[in-house]
């Protein structure tokens, strides 16, 4: 029995569609203006599990996911300008190129980490005409009002604004800042469409001039089309709830007078070194930049799985050694596993398998699961512990059948780190103890970290 953490409801619930055997789902998805970093990608693999473990657990899948390229502001309210065009100004390039060159990068990453891509990718550039719509139709059930800028939702005609995040809106707005938009109601109503100045790249003529979409219209238009209201499962990062998140509940639910979505759930923030990822503080990496300290994808992946979604996870990269280490520890047992002509008593399969649909089913409880696929290999070699570790894969995603060489990000050790290296070696052959740590200090100060195993050693970029 699948049970799932619902943000609306604040408590695990037992899942079923809410029509026949298909999971209509709807994922944020990314705003290409620039690479993806790791914080967002731990987004998309909780996305990847889910989706995962519904077909695990019996389900055919209709998957939406938006593509961004045209609306997001710099804040995630209506200040500033739109990312696509600062993007574009900062680079030189159209917004096209820089829509294109990142949607690119994307799906390279997701691949890169075997994330399973939604049924349906939209892109917002391709769904003006139903953002329009659904805005005249906000309009006319007088919901939206119209300044100098701008359409704009009133919150204060939707009286369940907030019940997702669970925000006081009384003392919010008592509390506000003086809006620099005086022309607004209230200074948390949001823009559903925005009037473009001449200068501005993208516009679209509208019954209220050309202009441009509101991020989060677009996202309420799409899932509209694609899977109709209410569906059954809505996810995205916990940064979309307060506001994002917030906002498509009051546009939907506007119009439908209903719930319109049926579970609405969310991964936790990554941190970097118990802190936040920033690009200020250089900390934002990527998938790209993980490969060139010589980390694979799969290695991230691997990692990430080992944090329910729902709690935050510190990225350290003494972690993603651990992480490492620990995934071509598990590649080593399956392969003697496979190798093995020994036999393993169903009864054992079945019980192993037994406990790894429990984790999953009680919200994806991938932490648990892994916990059980070492437990299960610690059973006498056999094909068949092998074969049921390949099953679990279905869930896991890790590429459990595939050859370590298929993954292992191709690095070159620099001829300096290499010679210090041995020379540290040959110390501790001669337990000259000092000179080793020295050496270890000399090769870390270089930007490597050198791991000690049996008989050999092995060096990671940091």
């Amino acid at each position: 029995m699948l049970k799932l953490y619902n943000t609306l409801s604040r408590k695990k619930e037992i899942f079923n569609p809410l029509s026949d055997n298909t999971v209509k789902m709807y994922s944020c998805g990314p705003t290409v203006y620039n690479f993806a970093h790791i914080g967002n990608m731990r987004t998309y693999i909780f996305m990847d599990i889910l989706r995962r473990t519904l077909k695990f657990c019996g389900y055919k899948l209709k998957g939406v996911m938006n593509v961004t390229d045209v609306g997001h502001l710099l804040s995630d309210s209506d200040d500033g300008e739109d990312k696509m065009e600062v993007a574009a100004r900062k680079q030189q390039k159209s917004v096209k190129e820089i829509a294109d060159t990142y949607a690119k990068a994307f799906f390279e990453d997701l691949e890169k980490l075997n994330i399973e891509k939604p049924e349906i990718i939209a892109y917002a550039t391709e769904h003006i005409k139903e953002m329009i719509e659904y805005v005249k139709e906000l309009q006319k059930a007088g919901y939206a009002y119209e300044i100098s800028d701008g359409i704009y939702f009133d919150t204060s005609k939707f009286k369940d604004y907030g019940k997702l995040s669970g925000i006081d809106i009384e003392n919010q707005l008592a509390g506000a800042r003086v809006e620099v938009n005086d022309e607004k109601r209230n200074s948390i109503d949001f823009a559903l469409w925005k009037k473009a100045d001449p200068n501005h790249i993208m516009q679209w003529e509208s019954p209220w001039g050309m202009g441009y979409p509101g991020w989060h219209i677009e996202c309420s238009a799409m899932s509209r089309k694609y899977l109709g209201m209410p569906f059954d499962i809505h996810t995205g990062g916990v940064d979309h709830i307060p506001i994002h998140h917030e906002n498509e509940i009051a546009q939907n639910e506007a119009l439908t007078k209903n719930k319109s979505v049926n579970f609405w759930m969310h991964g936790e923030f990554m941190l970097v070194d118990n802190g936040k990822m920033s690009k200020s503080l250089n900390n934002t990496y990527t998938i790209s930049d993980l490969k060139e300290k010589g980390y694979s994808a799969m290695d991230f992946r691997y990692f990430c799985l080992n944090t329910h979604y729902r709690k935050k996870l510190n990225f350290t990269f003494d972690s993603m050694n651990f992480a490492k280490t620990s995934y071509r520890r598990l590649k080593e047992q399956l392969l003697l596993h496979k190798n093995s002509k020994a036999v393993t008593d169903k009864k054992v399969i079945e019980e192993y398998k037994e406990k790894f649909k429990n984790a999953v089913e009680d919200d994806l409880n991938i932490p648990l699961a892994l916990g059980i696929l070492w437990t299960m290999l610690k059973e006498e070699k056999s094909k068949d512990i092998y074969d049921t570790a390949i099953y679990f894969d279905k869930v896991l995603g890790l590429n459990l059948d595939k050859e370590e060489s298929e993954e292992k990000p191709q690095t070159t050790l620099p001829q300096e780190i290499t010679e210090l290296a041995e020379k540290r070696k040959k110390a501790k052959a001669e337990k000259n103890f000092a000179l080793a740590d020295s050496l270890r200090n000399e090769i870390e100060n270089k930007g490597y970290s050198i791991i000690d195993k049996p008989g050999c050693y092995e060096i990671i970029k940091k």
